[in-house]
């Protein structure tokens, strides 16, 4: 079907042969037509049998895979993956919620469409790729979005500026595919926030903590609350809605803090039980003192490459160490890490040596992870990159 070939090492085919969708370099045995970054490229065994088809990319993961069956990747497939991706949002019940219009509708692996990311705001989708194959495909996918989701969808945004590849010196620059500027203003379980997806983080807001920032808010009444690294607050007014007795939000990024008064005032206008700080994180800590009885830690990830994982965890441990001398006796912590490379077991040794540092009694009230409009693909553990714990601090 395709000119361009991967053939496997022997060996080295059990991981597609338990239809996990990465092949790395190291796996491939010889490549046949010259694939260049971005090709559909088949991958068989050393003994020639189809295994797959995915894009081609340069580094550690060489390809991609799309399908572990022999069909065409056209229009038609894209259109059937997102179909898929969307049927799964509506079973979610968040395709049509009166009160939530925010969610993702594409979660690379976990929705089978590796390299690929697509979130909803109303009637905005933000589209990402995270490979060059997706950034190719951009046309094809932008009109498989529209036909699935209908008048739903009036404009597709681009935004992978900063998210290829930078080697492939695409000078890709973000843009729309469909559509124009629309209003910015999102709804999350009956709450009010601006999305910048022309120059926010991401594609605009972290929509993978929705679920968390609804549980935070069943703790937050009558407490002296402090959200770190807010970016545009989410927390913060969550815990407003849960009758917090006053909210801090604090973030090195001074656009950050602008946008997340914004989305105070929003919901809250006028509210005094709210002050925003543009400061690091950690110099902050060291001068806070014990005024806060529940703390949410919710940083950027510290490890983006294995490379750096040490630093990463070491990264953790300073940080909740500080969380665990400041905190008041009963106060509760939210801590977590975005980082994919930190598995579960290493955050929660760092925390826990973090923890025990502090010498007081902590006890684990709920152990916390992505939503499921961030699908893990079970062939992919890998997809499953958000850990959180709840605690309960002595």
């Amino acid at each position: 079907m395709y000119s361009k070939k991967a053939y496997l090492r022997s060996g080295k085919d059990e991981s597609a042969r338990r239809y996990h969708p990465w092949i790395f370099s190291g796996a491939i045995g010889r490549l046949e037509g010259n694939p260049e970054e971005g090709d559909l490229v088949e991958v068989y065994d050393c003994q020639k049998n189809y295994l797959g088809a995915g894009h081609y990319q340069i580094g550690s993961i060489a390809i991609r895979v799309l399908t572990f069956t022999e069909e065409a990747i056209d229009k038609a497939f894209w259109k059937k993956r997102f179909q898929s991706a969307y049927d799964v949002r509506c079973v979610l019940g968040l395709a049509h919620s009166d009160t939530t219009n925010t969610y993702r509708l594409v979660h690379g692996e976990g929705d089978c469409l590796p390299g690929l990311i697509v979130d909803i705001y109303g009637d905005t989708a933000v589209m990402q790729a995270h490979s060059v194959g997706m950034h190719l495909a951009r046309k094809d996918l932008a009109e498989a979005i529209c036909v699935v989701m209908g008048d739903t969808i009036k404009n597709i945004y681009y935004k992978s500026e900063t998210t290829l590849p930078f080697k492939a010196d695409l000078q890709q620059e973000n843009g729309y595919l469909c559509g124009g500027p629309s209003a910015d203003l999102a709804l999350e379980n009956g709450l009010k926030f601006h999305v910048d997806w022309l120059k926010g983080q991401k594609t605009g807001f972290f929509v993978d903590q929705r679920e968390n920032r609804a549980l935070l808010e069943k703790y937050a009444a009558g407490r002296s609350v402090l959200n770190m690294f807010c970016y545009t607050g989410g927390f913060s007014f969550y815990a407003m809605r849960g009758d917090a007795k006053l909210v801090h939000s604090v973030d090195s990024s001074s656009k950050a803090i602008d946008l997340t008064n914004q989305n105070v005032q929003l919901n809250f206008p006028g509210d005094k039980r709210h002050e925003a700080y543009a400061e690091d994180a950690f110099k902050f800590l060291d001068a806070m003192g014990d005024r806060y009885d529940l703390i949410i830690l919710d940083p950027p990830a510290f490890a983006k490459h294995r490379n750096v994982l040490r630093n990463a965890l070491q990264g953790y441990r300073k940080l909740n160490a500080k969380a665990f001398e400041k905190i008041r006796p009963g106060g509760i912590l939210f801590t977590f890490s975005c980082s994919q490379v930190v598995s579960k077991d290493d955050f929660r040794l760092a925390v826990f040596s973090a923890a025990a540092q502090s010498g007081r009694t902590v006890r684990i009230l709920h152990q916390l992870t992505q939503p499921a409009d961030h699908p893990i693909n079970i062939y992919h553990p890998e997809s499953e990159y958000l850990k959180g714990l709840v605690l309960f601090v002595e």
